[in-house]
């Protein structure tokens, strides 16, 4: 009998709490329902780049500029054939949104030149990381790989940051200025000098937000010496590379250093004004 009576004690006092824990869920408007991981878990996701979309690569150099990167543009009598140099030859991509670029080349009398103009679109996928960060990332690796030297000792103004300088005056073998249209070869005496602090592979400080130029003279000296000049830049989420490349018709001749690191960071100003804009 006395077993009888407990069970029913303890009944109810089991329904006692279950409606008490009842009655608080309902008016109180309790949270038990929902997640305890949600608190804190709403992270600031990181900012778009300022840049969705590409330009047309090979739309985006004016012929005038062409002609200057190009002077066998100008030499080629028939129309057709300069329609076709000036159009360039769009490089293969994949994603027009993510990367675009154009090719250009031109034999003359005096020269082949080679131009390149690639653009970058760069997407972050980490919702930590924003697309100027990870393009920021990106190109601290192309300055890596570029391999510049140590900024040189000079008393030139402006020589360690790329400003734009005076040049020292050219030694007597060098003051012989090419002809209106002609292309940017110079004496063979000109291989034998360093180049000033101002003309060697550097990073600038006036374009973009980060930016460098690149210079190398082929060592074969067997066929004319050929220059690659490489102007790279950053401007938030994109990253511009334009390479100019020249090689003489004639053995023995160097293309100027000078003249050509000139033209190729005149059309980076230009295109890094056109995204700007």
């Amino acid at each position: 009998m006395q077993r009888t009576a407990y069970v029913p004690g303890v009944v109810a006092l089991l329904a006692a709490l279950l409606a008490g824990c009842t009655g608080g869920s309902d008016e109180g408007g309790s949270t038990d329902n929902s997640n305890p991981g949600d608190a804190g878990t709403t992270a600031a996701v990181a900012q778009p780049g300022k840049y969705d979309t590409l330009p047309e690569a090979c739309g985006v150099v004016s012929r005038s500029t062409l002609d200057s990167l190009l002077p066998g543009i100008k030499q080629l009598a028939d129309e057709a054939q300069r329609d076709t140099a000036y159009a360039g030859e769009a490089t293969q991509t994949f994603d027009t949104d993510r990367k675009v670029g154009c090719r250009w080349k031109v034999e003359s009398t005096d020269a082949t030149d080679h131009l390149l103009v690639d653009f970058e679109r760069v997407v972050s996928y980490d919702n930590a990381v924003s697309d100027d960060n990870q393009a920021e990332t990106l190109f601290a690796q192309k300055v890596t790989a570029a391999d510049l030297p140590a900024p040189a000792a000079s008393t030139t103004t402006g020589a360690a940051t790329g400003s734009p300088t005076t040049s020292p005056s050219p030694s007597p073998s060098t003051t012989t200025s090419p002809s209106p249209g002609a292309s940017s070869s110079v004496s063979p005496s000109a291989s034998s000098t360093v180049p000033p602090a101002e003309l060697q592979p550097r990073l600038l400080e006036d374009l973009g937000d980060e930016a460098f130029v690149d210079d190398a003279l082929s060592s074969s000296g067997s066929t004319a010496k050929q220059r690659t000049v490489t102007v790279a830049f950053r401007t938030s989420n994109v990253m511009v590379t334009i390479r100019y490349e020249e090689q003489p018709a004639t053995v023995g001749t160097v293309p100027d250093s000078e003249e050509m690191q000139d033209k190729a960071r005149k059309l980076a100003a230009q295109l890094a004004d056109s995204l700007a804009g």
